[in-house]
């Protein structure tokens, strides 16, 4: 397929060329939003493009000024207005930035900080024990404690941004002529680990800038949009997402939290979400829940018909049409962007059906992370569109259907994976990275992912089942709230296995719809449902077993299945 480019883009080498380039062109924009609440009384602060800057150097300056230049200085927190001049403050003068992630438990949190020998931190004051047993301890080299808020015996961030301006006043240039190398290490970024021991993985700032404009160039940002701020910032795709929002004028919101999402919709006029698919899926289930509720699905499925009718004549009557259903989600809601995982294809439809443009991407923290994406020109049921315009991508190692190992070239390719040398070898070769993911293009060149290279169940007959195609499916079902997929050895022929799922029923849903119905009536019913699903399937695929539980399955922090240790669980 041939790649076009359908916005206009500048392109920066680091993130310091981004930043300096909005607070030019969008000086008296918004760029966050900043909601306070105070004796019941609630007030919202916006920070303009100009302020954000001002506001970067002066913090910055005061860091290089306690000695921090050249250092390392892991961030930690709830995504808000302090983490993001935390860790803009350290990229803008060359500081390398830890991201961490706030819900890793005291030892881990710990361990992150001892690998990365990090020597300040910037937290937030929700976390305060776990730093503070860290303190006690001793282990790691941290010099520099900075809380988000006024602490006692804590250095106060804000107390030191008002200190940098003075400094800055007083002719202090050191922080902000600061000459950034684009292509040494910048952020260490810990992945979330679904199989084994967290890597640290090494990205630098053109990393970071080449994939925010390559999203430019193919996704449509306008500078009146709001986006709420809902991807964790120490994942790589909120991190990339912020400033991609940055460079293109956007503001930013902070969400309340999960029950919340809904009502900060409406409160901030939200004009753009990006989130993983599970978030996004649920979203839309709501929407369906409260159109089944109100007994109009039939009115809403034959309305869909005639609008899809008429775009085929070029008249878009969407929001018009499905405007009760829009004002649900705050009213401006006009884009939607899913990556992280597969999204159900009936959710992308669905969104798009309702005139909200959805788009689905592909990538990993290796990659800083887009690899390819769907846009509102390009779009295929199921795919992840095609790569950016600066990446290259290929699939090797074909089976007959064309299915096999994707890899990535391109200057969003990271640096290597920190102090582990024979796992960067594994998977940088020649300059390409193996994704470990298994996909196939169309013959349009649309890029298909069929699920994760270790996740594949080969059958003795040669036979390969992608876990996720049957998952997508079963997450259908009303009763089913997640699902796992996997092999289970044949008690009669320990040679082969047998396709099995393990599902956590929704304990509301099982309430709300069948009342009189006891666990075992549930397991019935939704047994009845996957016979349902296995007919849609070649009998090679059937599954042939199944285990009901309300407990939840175990999860990584970024609420990936951790398939390795729930199978260990499930095996004994």
């Amino acid at each position: 397929m041939k790649r076009e480019r359908y916005f206009k883009a500048i392109e920066f080498k680091d993130i310091k060329g981004i930043i300096y380039n909005s607070a030019k062109e969008y000086a008296q924009n918004i760029a966050f939003i900043i909601k306070h609440k105070k004796d019941e009384k609630t007030t919202y602060e916006n920070i303009t493009y100009k302020k954000l800057l001002q506001d970067i150097n002066a913090f910055g300056t005061k860091l290089y000024d306690m000695g921090l230049k050249n250092k390392r200085i892991a961030v930690v927190g709830r995504n808000r207005y302090e983490w993001v001049v935390a860790h803009l403050s350290n990229l803008l003068g060359g500081i390398v930035s830890v991201p961490l992630d706030k819900e890793l438990q005291v030892d881990e949190l710990e361990s992150c900080l001892e690998r990365s020998k990090a020597d300040a931190i910037i937290f937030d004051e929700k976390y305060l024990d776990n730093i503070e047993e860290i303190k006690r301890r001793g282990n790691t080299k941290l010099q520099k404690y900075i809380c988000m808020t006024k602490k006692e015996g804590y250095e106060d961030f804000w107390e030191l941004k008002k200190q940098g301006e003075k400094l800055l006043k007083q002719g202090q240039k050191e922080y902000t002529k600061a000459k950034i190398d684009e292509n040494k290490m910048a952020i260490l970024l810990f992945t979330s680990g679904t199989t084994s021991k967290s890597k640290a993985v090494m990205l630098s700032q053109n990393n970071i800038s080449s994939n925010v404009y390559a999203m430019l160039l193919v996704e449509k940002f306008l500078t009146t949009d709001v986006n709420l701020a809902f991807l964790p910032f120490h994942h790589i795709f909120g991190s990339t997402e912020m400033i991609v929002m940055l460079a293109a004028g956007v503001a930013t919101a902070f969400p309340d939290g999960l029950r919340y999402v809904a009502q900060n919709l409406k409160e901030y006029k939200v004009s753009v979400f990006v989130g993983v698919p599970l978030l996004v899926e649920a979203i839309y289930k709501n929407i369906e829940k409260q159109v089944e509720k109100q007994g109009k699905t039939k009115l809403i499925n034959n309305a869909k018909k005639i609008s899809n009718g008429l775009l085929k004549l070029h008249i878009d009557v969407r929001r018009k049409l499905f405007k009760q259903i829009l004002d649900a989600l705050g009213g401006h809601m006009r884009f939607v962007i899913s990556g992280g995982a597969p999204l159900d294809k009936k959710v992308a439809k669905g969104f798009n059906e309702l005139g909200i443009e959805l788009a689905q991407g592909y990538g990993l923290t290796e990659t800083s992370p887009v690899i390819s994406a769907e846009n509102a020109y390009k779009k295929r049921s199921g795919s992840v569109g095609f790569p950016m315009d600066n990446v290259e991508v290929e699939i090797v190692n074909q089976d007959e259907n064309g299915i096999g190992e994707i890899r990535a070239k391109g200057p969003n390719v990271m640096l290597g994976y920190y102090e582990n040398e024979d796992a960067t070898k594994e998977v940088l070769k020649d300059g390409w990275f193996y994704t470990g993911d298994l996909g196939y293009f169309d013959k349009d060149g649309y890029l298909f992912i069929t699920g994760r290279k270790k996740d594949m169940i080969v059958l003795k007959n040669g036979k390969k089942v992608f876990p996720e195609e049957l998952e997508v499916l079963i997450n259908r079902l009303d009763l089913v709230e997640e699902c796992m997929v996997f092999g289970m050895p044949d008690e009669e022929d320990k040679n082969d296995i047998k396709i099995s799922v393990k599902i956590v029923y929704n304990k509301e849903i099982a309430k709300e719809k069948y009342p009189d119905k006891n666990e075992e009536d549930l397991r019935k019913i939704v047994w009845e449902q996957i016979k349902e699903i296995n007919k849609t399937f070649p009998p090679y695929k059937y599954i042939k077993n199944m285990i009901f539980t309300d407990e939840e399955l175990i999860k990584t922090t970024t609420k990936k299945i951790k398939r390795q240790e729930e199978i260990k669980k499930i095996l004994g």
